[in-house]
């Protein structure tokens, strides 16, 4: 097994950012999802999403959509941004295993996270997030369908809000086929109820949208970035995983997500907070130097907005 994964790792540390590129409309056309599952290391897989919005071209499939195998069943990461991608994925996990999907775990109330939820409950599987996660699916499922229903039109056929049925707030713990995986919510940090999933024995995390790869994070009107630095540093560093299977783009190694996502939002406080002690207001922030940022995808729908919301958060800082 060592062996395996000395050459899985080399493999991600050459895998080309441009494979999950948002110039790429489909990279599986005879399926919903966006890319074929991948096995990451032995006995998990992840559906590598599209770099870039969600559209009808990549059916809402731009977050990694991630399945762990075991001998008492699967357990799966994420529900989908519809019934039919949730379906797709179960399709392709039952062209790996005759194992039954026995539970479903959701990143965060966001719509890729949860809309399929409503395929995986027909089928009797329960469906497990955080209550922070639930609270926002409960207050906005509704906002969030119509949403999917827009972009995704046809494709949007069958899908209905499912809250997950199963909550936690600090840790859930799953010992499934003599494999110990815990479910975590470290701290504040992308979205209300981000969890990361750890398989202590594999040293991998599939970290859901604490880490982004490949792919500028989006910094929403609710997000603290000053919150998700302080779960990362103190909370997510520690863990120190060998393997992380990121929210979005490719699995990689945590230098690769420090590097896009914890660097990104400090070098972007320093700039707005070198533009708030110049005098400098909301107007002129939204252009703050991001260069060094440019390479990533959705730099261009995201660079200036990320900017406003953070001026907005440490101006009262």
């Amino acid at each position: 097994m060592t062996r395996f994964l000395t050459a899985a790792a080399l493999g991600l540390a050459l895998a080309v950012p441009g494979w999950a590129s948002e110039d790429i409309a489909d990279q599986y056309p005879q399926s919903e999802l966006y890319s074929k599952p991948v096995e990451v290391i032995p006995h998990v897989f992840s559906a590598i999403g599209a770099t870039a919005p969600l559209t009808y071209e990549n059916s809402g499939h731009n977050n990694n959509l991630s399945f762990i195998v075991t001998g008492e069943g699967v357990v799966v990461v994420n529900g989908g941004a519809s019934a039919r991608l949730a379906k797709a994925l179960h399709d392709e996990i039952k062209a790996v295993t005759d194992q039954p999907v026995v539970l479903v775990i959701n990143e965060n109330g966001q719509g890729h996270a949860m809309l399929g939820n409503s395929y995986w409950r027909d089928q009797g599987v329960d469906v497990l997030a955080h209550v922070d996660a639930v609270e926002e699916t409960q207050a906005n499922g509704d906002f969030i369908l119509q949403g999917m229903q827009r972009y995704n039109r046809d494709k949007a056929e069958g899908t209905r809000i499912e809250h997950a049925n199963l909550t936690f707030e600090d840790r859930h713990a799953i010992e499934l086929g003599g494999v110990m995986i815990e479910v975590l919510h470290l701290g504040p940090a992308h979205d209300p109820g981000d969890i990361q999933v750890w398989i202590p024995e594999w040293e991998i995390m599939i970290a859901g949208d604490i880490a982004f790869h490949e792919r500028m994070p989006p910094i929403f009107e609710h997000t603290c970035t000053s919150c998700w630095l302080e779960t990362w540093e103190e909370k997510l560093e520690p863990i120190a995983p060998t393997y992380v299977i990121p929210g979005h783009g490719h699995p990689t190694n945590m230098a690769q997500v420090r590097r896009y996502t914890r660097d990104y939002l400090v070098d972007l406080r320093a700039k707005i907070g070198a533009h708030i002690d110049e005098g400098g207001d909301l107007a002129s922030a939204y252009y703050v130097d991001q260069s060094n940022w440019a390479h990533l995808d959705t730099f261009e729908e995201l660079a200036t907005r990320n900017a406003g919301r953070v001026f907005e958060e440490m101006e009262w800082e």
